[in-house]
C-alpha cells in the first residue's frame, strides 16, 4: 500500500529491523493505523532471499568476495567483510560513508528487515545485576527500571519469537521461556564435564540460547522448525529463525493497520512549538528524490542505534537547537559496543569415530563468572564477560555469527579431520560520556545529509578485562586436557561485535538522559526511542532480545496513552 503524505496516521515507525518490526506489530495489533518507513529497498520473505538454497559450488567465488567488492564493505584496516552469499544484505560503505575521528566498524543493513535478517540470534536476558550495575559501581547513570519491570515483557517476546535453551537458575543470566535446547556435541559435553569438576567458582557451560525454532510457537504463520542448515544470514525460507520479515511484519500486515513504505530516508522529526509534541517526520524518497512529510500522533524511532541518534541530532528547532531531546547535552554520548574476539583455541585428541548431524546454527555459552561476589572479584576491572564457542571437525568459529565475516575458503569448508575447539569472550564496555557520535561539520552524503562522525574507544577497564578473557580461556582448555592451546586477541575495535548501543540513553532525569523509563523523550512524550540508542549500559550479553523487550513494552504503553487521548 502506498503511503500518502497528506494522510494523518496514528503512528509512524522508523525502521523495520529487530525493534521496528516489534513496534509495528504491537501498535497495529492495538488498533493504531501505522506507517512503517524503511530507508532501504523492499525485501520480501522467501521471494527476496537469492542465495538461500545455494551450495558452495553454486557461488562464483565459492563464498568469497573479490578484492574490489570487499572494498565496498570495509576499509583497509577492517578484519571482516560480508561474504558472497550475504553481501546483498549489507550496506555498501562507499555509497554510504561515515567519518571516524577514532575507528568504528559500522556494519549496516539498509532494506526491509534490516539486520534482523543477519543477526546472530543469541538471545539472553539482562539480569538484575546488569540493571543495577551503574548505580552500584558508579559508572554511567542509573537505569530508571529494574529487572522486575521488564521480566514479563521478556517472557512475552521469548514466547513469540521462539528461543531455545536450558534453564540454569543463575542470578547473572535469568532463565526465560525456552523451547527445547539444541544438543551439545561430544567434545562440548566433555568440556562441560571438565568445568564442573575442575572449577568451584560457579562457572559452567551450556548450549547457547538462540532464536531458532526447535519446537512450535503460537501465532507464527508460515514458520517451521530450524533445519540445521546454518545459512541464517542469507534469509531462511523456512522461517526457522526469527526475523522481522518472517514474523513481526507479517503479523502487523495481517491486522490491516500497517502501511509499509521502503526507500524512505527519515532525516528529521517535526516539532510543534505550541503543542510541545512531534507532529510527523521529514523524508527523502530514494527513488524519486522527493522531499515529503508524513504526519502522526506517535513516533517510534527504531532506525538502529546510531542512525536514530543521527536523526535526533538533525531534528533541530527553536526549542531544540542542538537536536531533539538534547536538553541535557548528552545526545550522542555514551556509545557502547561489546569488545570480543579475545579467547583461546585448542586441538582435541580422540573422538575420531564421532561426528554430528547437520550444521547447528548455535554454539555453546559460558555465562559470566567474574565480579559476581567477593569470591569472584577481579581487582583490575569491573563488570564482566561471557564466552561463546564451539567444537567441530573443522572451523569452530562457525558457531559464532559475529566471527563469520571474511573467512578464507580453506577455513570455511567443514572437513572431517581432527577435532578443534575454541571460544571468544564478549565483554561489557562501560558507558563513557566521551565515547560519542556527532554530526560531521563539513561532510555530507549524496542526499545532502551530514555524515555521522564516530569518536569511540576502549579504555583501561576493557583492556584489563581482555587479558583475563584470554587467560581464563587458556586455563579452561588446559584443565580439560586439550592440546596445543593457543590464546589470541585480535584487537578488533569498537563496532566489530555489531552490538552498537547508546547515544540516547534512558534515565530518571532530563538533566542527564534523553528518554524516560517508558522510552519516551523526556521533553517530547509522543516520541519513543526503542532501538539500541536507549541503552544505559551494555551488560556482556547480546542485546537484541532486550531491544525487542523494551520495544514491546513501550509500544503497549504508547497505545494506552493514545487511547486515553494523551497525544491528541
Amino acid at each position: 500500500m502506498e503511503a500518502k503524505p497528506q494522510i494523518q496516521y496514528d503512528a509512524i515507525v522508523v525502521g523495520t529491523g529487530i525493534s521496528g518490526g516489534w513496534a509495528a506489530k504491537e501498535l497495529c495489533e492495538n488498533g493504531l493505523k501505522t506507517l512503517v518507513l524503511e530507508r532501504g529497498r523492499m525485501v520480501k520473505h522467501i521471494e527476496d532471499y537469492p542465495t538461500m538454497n545455494k551450495d558452495p559450488w553454486d557461488l562464483k567465488f565459492r563464498g568469497q568476495l573479490s578484492r574490489a567488492e570487499k572494498e565496498k564493505y570495509h576499509t583497509k584496516d577492517r578484519k571482516w567483510s560480508p561474504g558472497e552469499d550475504n553481501a546483498h544484505f549489507f550496506v555498501n560503505a562507499l555509497d554510504h560513508p561515515y567519518e571516524e575521528t577514532r575507528p568504528f566498524a559500522w556494519l549496516r543493513g539498509y532494506h526491509v528487515g534490516g539486520r534482523s535478517l543477519t543477526w546472530g540470534r543469541q538471545s539472553y536476558r539482562f539480569s538484575a545485576i546488569d540493571f543495577e550495575a551503574n548505580k552500584t559501581d558508579g559508572h554511567g547513570i542509573d537505569w530508571p527500571v529494574r529487572y522486575e519491570d521488564v521480566a514479563p515483557w521478556y517472557s512475552k517476546v521469548e514466547e513469540y519469537i521462539g528461543v531455545n535453551g536450558q534453564k540454569l537458575g543463575l542470578k547473572q543470566l535469568p532463565d526465560g521461556e525456552f523451547l527445547p535446547p539444541m544438543e551439545l556435541n561430544c567434545v562440548e559435553k566433555d568440556l562441560q564435564a571438565s568445568m564442573n569438576a575442575q572449577f568451584n567458582d560457579g562457572r559452567l557451560l551450556t548450549i547457547g540460547r538462540s532464536a531458532n525454532l526447535t519446537g512450535a510457537v503460537q501465532g507464527q504463520e508460515g514458520r517451521t522448525l530450524c533445519q540445521y542448515r546454518n545459512r541464517c544470514s542469507r534469509g531462511c525460507p523456512f522461517g526457522g529463525y526469527f526475523s522481522s520479515n518472517s514474523s513481526t511484519l507479517p503479523a502487523a500486515e495481517r491486522t490491516g493497520n500497517m502501511t509499509l513504505r521502503p526507500n524512505s530516508i527519515v532525516h528529521q522529526i517535526i516539532y510543534d512549538e505550541k503543542t510541545k509534541k512531534a507532529t510527523g517526520v521529514r523524508v527523502i524518497d530514494t527513488e524519486s528524490h522527493e522531499r515529503l512529510e508524513f504526519k502522526a500522533k506517535v513516533i517510534f524511532l527504531c532506525a538502529s542505534a546510531m542512525a536514530s541518534v543521527g536523526i535526533l541530532l538533525q531534528s533541530k528547532s527553536k526549542r531544540f537547537p542542538n537536536g531533539m531531546g538534547n536538553d541535557s547535552g548528552f545526545l550522542g554520548k555514551g556509545v557502547m559496543d561489546h569488545h570480543f574476539q579475545a579467547g583461546a583455541s585448542a586441538e582435541v585428541p580422540g573422538y575420531l569415530n564421532k561426528y554430528y548431524k547437520g550444521r547447528r546454527p548455535n554454539g555453546y555459552y559460558i555465562p559470566r563468572f567474574v565480579n559476581l561476589d567477593t569470591k569472584t572479584e577481579r581487582k583490575t576491572y569491573v563488570r564482566g564477560f561471557g564466552y561463546q564457542g564451539g567444537a567441530s571437525r573443522g572451523n569452530w568459529s562457525m558457531a559464532i555469527a559475529e566471527t563469520m565475516y571474511g573467512k578464507d575458503l580453506k577455513e570455511s569448508i567443514l572437513k572431517p579431520g581432527a577435532w578443534r575447539i575454541g571460544m571468544t569472550g564478549f565483554g561489557e564496555v562501560l558507558p563513557y560520556d566521551d565515547n560519542r557520535v556527532t554530526l560531521s561539520r563539513d561532510k555530507q552524503d549524496k542526499w545532502g545529509l551530514p555524515l555521522l562522525d564516530f569518536d569511540v574507544r576502549y579504555k583501561e577497564n576493557e583492556m584489563n578485562m581482555r587479558k583475563d578473557m584470554v587467560n581464563e580461556a587458556i586455563d579452561i582448555f588446559k584443565k580439560a586436557g586439550f592440546e596445543n592451546v593457543q590464546g589470541y586477541d585480535t584487537r578488533n575495535g569498537p563496532g566489530s561485535a555489531i552490538h552498537e548501543m547508546g547515544g540516547a540513553r534512558m534515565g530518571h532525569y532530563a538533566k542527564n538522559s534523553v528518554v524516560n523509563r517508558h522510552n519516551q523523550i523526556h521533553a517530547v512524550p509522543n516520541v519513543y526511542v526503542t532501538d539500541g540508542a536507549f541503552m544505559t549500559s551494555s551488560s556482556c550479553v547480546n542485546p537484541s532480545l532486550t531491544y525487542m523487550t523494551f520495544t514491546a513494552r513501550a509500544a503497549n504503553h504508547a497505545a494506552e496513552q493514545f487511547k486515553k487521548g494523551r497525544f491528541s
